[in-house]
């Protein structure tokens, strides 16, 4: 089985436009390209990435796209489409459906000053032409209230496999535990819910370790299970608080009381059965 990190991005200031992307962002504030990332996926030994969209806007995801075609190592790649906006979304995701490697949509709901937004009667709509064409979506959530929305859009779009973006950003630096632990649990409940093992160490103290995450994603292990978590780096903006050789080490250490199957699933099975194409070579 592949090692494939779930969650990563790149981004081109200099063609792009990505509104949260400030001088205020510190070390992160520059041009991330491929070429950067090749050898610190080799030295971890990761053969394959899901690329994640960093803005909403179709710009990026033809980006994404052109460096897919460019580089193997990106099986597959999460873009965007407006979803509160159904019949051009069904027409993006037309044009982008023939791209063996679109393999899901994101919009970054935490940037919208609305909580609501996701549960919006236009973005079911839209999330509804997702679950028609076998696509998944990735959850931003960083309020309580995003994650309060998994449960209700897993039962609106039953057809809908949903993916907790960074197991919802716990609260790792305060130690705290509610209401989080109980909202990801409620979520995890529905079968077409997963959650990404990614971003973590920037929810941390600076000088974090496997310790400080192993409380948050122990519980994720117990209610979700390994085949619906997926390993992710979430480089570059992981680089605020360390770098890929630590997420990656300190991430083996937190997966090494599971089986051998159990961990082959956390760090590509799942993302590989998740992500169109992401597990084929």
């Amino acid at each position: 089985m592949a090692v494939i990190d779930a969650h990563q991005h790149f981004w081109n200031l200099e063609t792009g436009s990505y509104s949260w992307l400030t001088p205020e962002a510190g070390p992160i504030y520059r041009t991330f390209a491929p070429e950067e990332l090749l050898g610190q996926l080799a030295a971890a030994g990761v053969e394959r990435t899901v690329l994640v969209q960093a803005a909403d806007t179709y710009a990026d995801t033809d980006a994404m796209l052109a460096r897919a075609d460019a580089h193997d190592f990106i099986a597959a790649v999460v873009g965007w489409v407006p979803l509160n906006r159904p019949a051009e979304a069904a027409e993006a995701l037309e044009r982008y459906g023939r791209h063996p490697r679109f393999a899901g949509v994101r919009h970054l709901i935490h940037d919208d000053p609305d909580p609501d937004w996701v549960i919006q009667d236009s973005v079911v709509e839209g999330l509804g032409l997702l679950a028609a064409a076998g696509l998944p979506f990735d959850v931003v959530a960083v309020l309580p209230r995003h994650l309060e929305h998994v449960p209700v859009l897993a039962e609106r779009v039953p057809g809908l496999r949903l993916v907790i973006d960074h197991l919802a950003k716990p609260p790792i630096r305060e130690q705290g535990w509610e209401p989080w632990a109980s909202l990801i649990a409620r979520a995890a409940e529905h079968p077409n819910v997963y959650a990404k093992v990614s971003g973590l160490n920037t929810a941390a103290a600076e000088t974090w370790t496997a310790e400080d995450l192993r409380p948050y994603v122990d519980h994720a292990i117990e209610v979700f299970g390994p085949d619906r978590l997926m390993f992710g780096s979430d480089w570059p903006v992981a680089t605020l608080a360390g770098d890929y050789a630590k997420v990656w080490r300190e991430t083996g250490v937190l997966l090494a009381g599971l089986g051998e199957n159990d961990r082959a699933a956390v760090l590509g099975g799942t993302a590989a059965r998740f992500y169109r194409n992401a597990g084929q070579d």
